[in-house]
């Protein structure tokens, strides 16, 4: 690697710490911005975009009342009602069962969408295999599912990038080393 390549790369590190370090400070002071104060100059100024939608349902907001503290309550209640309906009827059903409904119900996506590739794309097993995981574990990432938490949807998601991350540094591995031989 020549001094010239080593230089860019470093320099496009350092610019993607600063500007995510930038992003950072610039969600924080966001905020702590007063939300109502905001909110009326979004509408009043005609925006596409305004923060309704973070106003949860019967909750009356202060002036003094900041968009982070507003976002935290709204995004409180993490559950949807399918979910809370699903947690209600598992409760009775040992975690272990729970666990492998999760299983079957994760294969049931992995099967699916392998077909749906396998059938309607040129993919080979291989990458029609990864995809399909990686399909099924953001699937069942937005459904409720016997076993809520997160965990589980770590697993499910984190398991099919992990073999894609080593499927593409084996490739890579081997092209060098074809590439010096």
């Amino acid at each position: 690697m020549t001094l010239r390549k080593g230089l860019f790369q470093l320099f496009l590190i350092v610019f993607f710490l600063a500007l995510c370090w930038g992003g950072f400070f610039l969600v924080k002071s966001t905020l702590r911005l007063p939300f109502r104060a905001t909110n009326d100059a979004l509408h009043k100024e005609g925006a596409i975009i305004t923060l309704d939608s973070l106003i949860p349902a019967g909750t009356y907001i202060e002036e003094k009342t900041t968009i982070g503290e507003v976002a935290r309550i709204r995004f409180s209640d993490k559950s949807s009602g399918a979910q809370r309906v699903m947690d209600g009827l598992f409760k009775q059903v040992p975690p272990e069962y729970r666990l492998i409904g999760n299983l079957v119900l994760f294969l049931f996506w992995v099967l699916c969408y392998l077909t749906f590739l396998r059938v309607f794309t040129f993919l080979g097993y291989g990458r029609a295999l990864r995809t399909s995981l990686l399909l099924a574990g953001v699937t069942y990432y937005f459904m409720p599912d016997p076993m809520s938490g997160a965990m589980d949807d770590f697993f499910f998601l984190g398991f099919p990038i992990l073999i894609i991350i080593i499927r593409f540094y084996m490739v890579r591995k081997k092209r060098k080393k074809l590439a010096e031989s």
